[in-house]
């Protein structure tokens, strides 16, 4: 078993769990390198909150936030959590390596640009699935699944998605997110946000376990050591 561990860092004033923590471009560049010091291989950067009732903003807004960021940097393996095309030609023309796009709508143009940056990486979502898609099928070795869980789903959906990680794993790479979401707090009873620590490494192992390649996490530290001894203990 290995699992990557992605460590997220919200650029954004609004995000559900830790907004205007990293807003400004020196704090979220401080909080990136600590998870990278803490163990995370990838870091996953967001400039637009995507918590149900957030407020779009337009790309260029995302990108004035992304890009400070971004070029404070340089030289670790970064991915851009965007459906906006134009942030995310932006983010690769920069350096970034991973376009993650939690919408299926934009999906056809970020897959173009996959053509234009053939090192690239896209994450994407399971619904996306196609096996008739003669793009998919070219950009597969790019691709990475991801099902989505908290995005308009209710607990036994999000049950039912989780344990399909085993199944998912069959359509390539899979990414899971269920960091700090809704399904923590349904599962472990707990109200309070970033209280619920044992719950979230929980649903972290049991991805791992059943074949996820990178699970997308708040607190790199703690998930780092429960991986290393979880693969200790597999062999």
């Amino acid at each position: 078993m290995k699992c990557k561990v992605m460590g997220i860092v919200n650029v954004t004033p609004d995000s559900f769990s830790d907004g205007g923590m990293y807003f400004r471009p020196e704090e979220a560049i401080r909080r990136a390198k600590n998870m990278v010091e803490e163990g995370a291989e990838i870091i996953d950067l967001g400039g637009e909150s995507t918590r149900p009732g957030s407020t779009p903003i337009i790309w260029e807004e995302e990108w004035g936030r992304l890009e400070p960021v971004i070029m404070g940097l340089k030289g670790l393996v970064l991915s851009v959590d965007t459906y906006h095309p134009e942030t995310a030609e932006k983010a690769l023309e920069a350096g970034v390596k991973i376009i993650n796009c939690v919408y299926a709508e934009p999906i056809p143009e970020m897959l173009k640009l996959l053509d234009k940056f053939p090192e690239a990486e896209l994450v994407l979502p399971t619904s996306c699935y196609d096996l008739n898609n003669s793009s998919l099928i070219a950009h597969s070795s790019s691709l990475i699944w991801d099902p989505m869980i908290g995005f308009g789903t209710e607990r036994d959906e999000d049950l039912r998605l989780l344990r399909s990680t085993a199944e998912f794993k069959k359509m390539g790479r899979v990414l899971i997110g269920a960091s700090r979401k809704r399904i923590v707090k349904k599962l472990t009873g707990e109200k309070v946000t970033g209280k619920n620590l044992g719950g979230n490494l929980g649903i972290a192992i049991w991805c791992a376990i059943k074949g996820a390649d990178i699970v997308r996490v708040h607190d790199v530290k703690e998930t780092v050591q429960a991986l290393k001894v979880v693969e200790a203990l597999e062999g």
